[in-house]
C-alpha cells in the first residue's frame, strides 16, 4: 500500500510498537536495510522491524563509519525506510552527534522521521566500528549523562544504551557501565564486540532481566551465532548491520566488472530483479491507481 494514503491517526507511534515486540517473549530480529528498497525486501521476507547502522549509511554515500555524517543525513534514511514499509527502525545513533543537547536534539529528529528505537554509545569522536582497535571511551559518568538527556527528549523513542567498554577496561567495567546507563534511564543494553558465547552469557547473566540486543556482524570479533542461539543466552534482540549492504555491493561489482569488460550486461540478467518484479516491489500500478482516481485525464478538444 502506498505511504500516500496511509493515515496516522489511531495507530501506534513506531517506538511504542518496536517496545512491543522486544517485550513480547521471543527475540526481536532485525537485518540491516541501508535504503528503503532493502527495507522492503526485508518486509516482503517477514521481518517486524529493521536495522539502520551508521556503516550502512555512510558506506552507502562512500564514507567511512567515522561519525562523519550528520543528523539531517540519518533522518532522511530513516524517513524513506519508513515511508516505505511503516516498520518501527532501531536506528544507529553513533556517540548523539555531540553532546547532552545534540543528544536531546538526535532523538527528536529521529523521532519525527519515523524512527521506533536509537541506540547511543560510550565513545568519543572520531569514533571507530565496534569491532576494530583502539577505541576512545568517554567516561562513564558523561554516557550517563548523555542517556538521561535522550531519555528526557524522547516521547516513545526506544533508548538503548551501547558499551564497547570490554575491549578495552573489561567485563567488569562494561557491567558496571551498562547499570549506570539502565539508572539513567536506558530501556535496554548492547555489550558490543564481545568474542565468545561465554562472554554473551556471562554478561546477560550479571544484567538479569535486562533487555539484551546482540551484534551479529560479519568479519568482526564475534563468531557467527543464530538468533536462537542469541536468545538461549538471554538476548531479547538481534541485528545483522551490513549484511545486506555487503552482498548488494559484491553483486554491483560482479556487474560493473563485467560491463567494463563486455561492453554488455546480458550475461548477468538471469542475476537480475526483473522489471516485473521491481515494479510489484515497489507498488506502481498502486501509485498508478492513485493518480488516475484523483484526477480523470480529458483529451483536449473534447468535452466528454
Amino acid at each position: 500500500m502506498s505511504y500516500l494514503t496511509l493515515k496516522s491517526t489511531g495507530s501506534e507511534p513506531a517506538g511504542l510498537r518496536f517496545r512491543n515486540l522486544v517485550e513480547r517473549g521471543h527475540i526481536l530480529r532485525m537485518p540491516g536495510t541501508h535504503n528503503g528498497l532493502a527495507a522492503l525486501q526485508a518486509a516482503r521476507a517477514g521481518f517486524e522491524a529493521v536495522y539502520l547502522s551508521g556503516a550502512g549509511m555512510s558506506s552507502s554515500m562512500g564514507l567511512p563509519d567515522l561519525g562523519i555524517i550528520t543528523v539531517d543525513e540519518v533522518a532522511f534514511f530513516i524517513r524513506q525506510i519508513s515511508r516505505a514499509t511503516g516498520l518501527p527502525i532501531l536506528v544507529d545513533g553513533d556517540t548523539g552527534y555531540g553532546e547532552a543537547l545534540n543528544a536531546m536534539h538526535m532523538v527528536r529528529v529521529f523521532e519525527e522521521a519515523g524512527a521506533g528505537a536509537v541506540h547511543l554509545e560510550d565513545q568519543i569522536l572520531p569514533k571507530k566500528c565496534g569491532h576494530l582497535n583502539d577505541k576512545k571511551l568517554a567516561s562513564a559518568e558523561d554516557m550517563a549523562a548523555k542517556v538521561a538527556a535522550a531519555v528526557r527528549a524522547r516521547k516513545q523513542l526506544y533508548i538503548i544504551a551501547r558499551t564497547d567498554a570490554v575491549a578495552s577496561e573489561g567485563m567488569d567495567a562494561a557491567v558496571n557501565r551498562a547499570k549506570k546507563y539502565l539508572e539513567a534511564g536506558a530501556d535496554a543494553i548492547f555489550p558490543e564486540a564481545l568474542t565468545t558465547a561465554e562472554m554473551f552469557k556471562e554478561f546477560a547473566q550479571r544484567l538479569p532481566g535486562v533487555p539484551l540486543l546482540a551484534n551479529m556482524t560479519e568479519f568482526g570479533r564475534t563468531p557467527f551465532f543464530s538468533a536462537d542461539e542469541f536468545e538461549a543466552m538471554g538476548y531479547k534482540m538481534v541485528i545483522w548491520p551490513v549484511s545486506a549492504l555487503r552482498v548488494a555491493t559484491r553483486a554491483q561489482e560482479k556487474l560493473f566488472s563485467s560491463l567494463a569488460a563486455s561492453g554488455s550486461a546480458s550475461s548477468l540478467v538471469g542475476e537480475m530483479f526483473t522489471r516485473a518484479e521491481l515494479y510489484d516491489l515497489i507498488d506502481l500500478s498502486g501509485y498508478e491507481s492513485l493518480d488516475s482516481s484523483i484526477v480523470r485525464t480529458i483529451i483536449p478538444g473534447t468535452t466528454a
